[in-house]
């Protein structure tokens, strides 16, 4: 058996002494039930302790699987990216944030590095295995504040994410890498998009992911304070301004990148190629050591011993509502003495 402590063992063993040697003078000195209640919150005292020393048995195993491929996801955060023109009148956004799930479900111990762009790139997460971190990423991510916004290009990020993966590239030679860029090819400056060709030859799978309709969505205003939009629409020309996809700036990236394009809609599951490299099966990826706990078998005891002290606490509660204030006895009650009146007779 092994102890895995929550608190360094000193300090529990400071904390509950005590505690332990009163409960020890008050079990000397009780009498009839009383013992055997203050017997019982001993046997409590020392559950907590096991507890608390959270004991365990050596020699569980863990099988693992993993894939030994970096993965970078490049994500338009410019305001076109909250049109809501997603599964019906939901942002584009929350599409987004369901396919990077499924990718990250897909490709379980993949490293992930995450860029957004808008007016500018930027390089929010370099590679990890922390999904947590990821999907927590995605989560707070809000669009550029409209107030400030001067248009953007959908080409923008094309150096950073070359940067990213030659430099992922040459710490980790041997893993292979995927690229999934997220956005709506709206291109709102007057310039050309810039070219996407500098990272194909890093790249060996991924895809390009459209969101948006040929119809368009409104946007709604983004302000920069907590609560990261308004219920006000951006508008243009007196109407509320719409976004529309533009499928073929996003072929074009596909085709730069080396990947395939894919129209992203609610009702229709997302496809993703496999990983390059060879994902390791259960059996060739070994066992983990682990520890099989036994901290719950102190719990269980604590939860039925305070189960004992709440009934009895109960049962003590209701007898003190039965009890009723004594009456006084017949015949007892005080008269107040009669004085004579003023010019009474003696």
């Amino acid at each position: 058996m092994i102890f895995q402590p929550v608190l360094n063992i000193f300090l529990l063993v400071l904390l509950r002494v005590p505690v332990a040697a009163l409960a020890v003078i008050a079990l000397t000195k009780a009498k009839g039930r009383g013992r055997a209640l203050w017997a019982m919150r001993l046997v409590m005292l020392f559950a907590c302790f096991f507890m608390f020393l959270r004991p365990g048995i050596p020699g569980g195993a863990t099988q693992t699987l993993a894939t030994d491929t970096d993965i970078v996801l490049v994500v338009d955060t410019t305001a076109s990216i909250v049109a809501e023109d997603w599964d019906g009148d939901k942002p584009r956004l929350d599409g987004v944030r369901a396919d990077v799930q499924a990718i990250v479900d897909e490709y379980p111990g993949a490293r992930f590095a995450l860029i957004t762009f808008d007016a500018s790139a930027d390089l929010r997460m370099p590679l990890t295995t922390d999904t947590t971190a990821l999907v927590s990423s995605l989560e707070v991510l809000r669009p550029e504040v409209t107030s400030q916004s001067r248009g953007s290009s959908i080409g923008i990020a094309n150096q950073l994410l070359t940067d990213t993966l030659a430099g992922a590239a040459e710490a980790s030679p041997d893993r292979s890498r995927m690229v999934f860029y997220f956005g709506d090819g709206e291109q709102t400056v007057t310039s050309a998009p810039e070219p996407f060709d500098g990272s194909e030859k890093y790249t060996d799978a991924g895809a390009v992911l459209g969101y948006g309709t040929a119809e368009g969505g409104p946007m709604t205003l983004t302000t920069g304070s907590l609560g990261g939009s308004s219920s006000e629409y951006i508008q243009y020309e007196g109407a509320d301004a719409l976004s529309v996809i533009d499928e073929g700036n996003l072929e074009t990236i596909a085709a730069e990148l080396g990947v395939e394009y894919q129209h992203r809609t609610a009702d229709a599951a997302i496809t993703l190629p496999e990983a390059p490299s060879t994902t390791t099966s259960y059996a060739e990826s070994g066992s983990v050591g682990n520890v099989t706990e036994l901290y719950w078998i102190a719990a269980l005891v604590v939860v039925a011993l305070l189960g004992v002290e709440l009934t009895r606490a109960s049962m003590l509660v209701a007898r003190l509502r039965l009890l009723r204030a004594p009456t006084s006895p017949r015949g007892s009650t005080s008269r107040r003495a009669k004085r004579p009146t003023d010019g009474g007779a003696a």
